[in-house]
Formats: structure tokens, C-alpha cells, sequence
């Protein structure tokens, strides 16, 4: 996959002397069937999902840029979120347009078993993960499972992962 990740004026077909509204303008691109084949593409595969995994290596506490510049492109406004064109109702979470939907979050994280956790330097990894699980995942409508993360390991040693036991 060749994958711009910058939301770019060509997303909403926005000549160069004019000035980019981003979130106006993909809208509108959107509605009117002009957003570009690759992010058309990816949102017809979104749209046919019963269930999402997004697997990536944590850094800094959050996504990767390519990552989070698909979900730029591809979670647009009237398509992930919004107002119903036709019944002014606000698209989101219960409402989400993505509700029935199921989304799993896997990362590999490059820390200690001891530092994630309740009591652990980096927290729990709900809560590294709540912007994805709740502000975009829970947002726009999906059921987001419980992420499942793989801690670094030393040569030698068996791979440990997180999840919580009580469900």
C-alpha cells in the first residue's frame, strides 16, 4: 500500500489560491463523492467490517504517524461521525455510525512488565490507550474489546502480555 498519511487541499478537491477548511471541506468532498480513491477504498473496507484490529508498536504513548494519519483520512466527518444529513441526529457514540462494529487494539510495548500496570511507571494500558479506544473507537460507535499488549521481553526469555483477568 503506497499510503499518504497527510490530510491534504487534493482530499477535498481545494485549488491552491484557496483556502483549505479542512474539516468543512473533506465534509463536503464526502457527501459529494469526491474524496480520493485511496481513501474511498479504505472506507468501503471499514464500512464492510464486522471488526477492526489495529495492531502497532506503542511510541511515545501513543500510534505511529502513519497510523494516526490513516485515521485522519479515513475517519472523516459524515463518515465516522457528525449530524445525519437528512435527520439532523448526531452521529456518535450509541448512535455511532459504526455501532455493531467490534475493534481490538494490539500493541507491543518497549517496557517492563513492571511499568505497566495500576502501580506502574506508565500506567495501565487503558488508560495509554483512551484516546484511541474511547475518543475514537467508542466515539464513533464501535465496541472497542479489551487491547491486548505484548511487553518487551529479553533474549531468552517467554513473551508476556496484559489483559485483565475479571473481564
Amino acid at each position: 500500500m503506497d499510503w499518504n498519511p497527510v490530510v491534504q487541499r487534493a482530499d477535498a478537491d481545494i485549488p491552491d489560491e484557496e483556502r483549505f477548511h479542512v474539516t468543512e471541506d473533506v465534509r463536503q468532498a464526502y457527501r459529494e463523492g469526491k474524496l480520493p480513491a485511496d481513501v474511498v477504498t479504505e472506507q468501503e473496507k471499514l464500512s464492510r467490517a464486522d471488526a477492526v484490529i489495529v495492531q502497532f508498536p506503542l511510541w511515545w504513548y501513543g500510534m505511529p504517524a502513519i497510523l494516526k494519519g490513516w485515521f485522519d483520512r479515513i475517519f472523516v466527518n459524515g463518515f465516522a461521525f457528525g449530524k445525519d444529513v437528512e435527520t439532523g441526529q448526531r452521529l456518535r457514540y450509541e448512535q455511532g455510525p459504526f455501532t455493531g462494529k467490534r475493534a481490538l487494539v494490539a500493541v507491543t510495548l518497549g517496557d517492563r512488565p513492571a511499568s505497566i500496570g495500576p502501580r506502574g511507571k506508565s500506567g495501565e494500558i487503558d488508560e495509554l490507550l483512551f484516546g484511541l479506544l474511547h475518543g475514537t473507537f467508542a466515539y464513533t460507535g464501535m465496541s472497542a474489546l479489551e487491547p491486548w499488549a505484548l511487553l518487551t521481553i529479553s533474549p531468552g526469555e517467554t513473551g508476556l502480555s496484559i489483559h485483565r483477568e475479571d473481564g
